[in-house]
């Protein structure tokens, strides 16, 4: 391997957002530096099974709302 062409691996700092943290080897900042988390498996929807948001003001919820009332039943 040529010398010098891959970016340095060092040991940091991952703050989760209840405050644990734990120490793992990554290219992010500099040695000892800490990541604070915004959002982690502990507080996203997407693994904690909260609600989902959902896109009201939508192309589908747009048509729903101009054309929901008609029906193609004969009168």
């Amino acid at each position: 391997m040529k010398a010098d062409t891959h970016p340095d691996y060092h040991t940091i700092t991952v703050q989760m957002t209840d405050g644990t943290t734990f120490q793992t080897r990554s290219t992010w900042g500099k040695e000892g530096d800490t990541l604070v988390l915004d959002i982690d498996p502990t507080s996203h929807p997407a693994w904690t099974g909260g609600t989902k948001q959902l896109n009201e003001g939508g192309r589908v919820a747009q048509f729903n709302k101009r054309f929901g009332g008609l029906s193609l039943k004969k009168k």
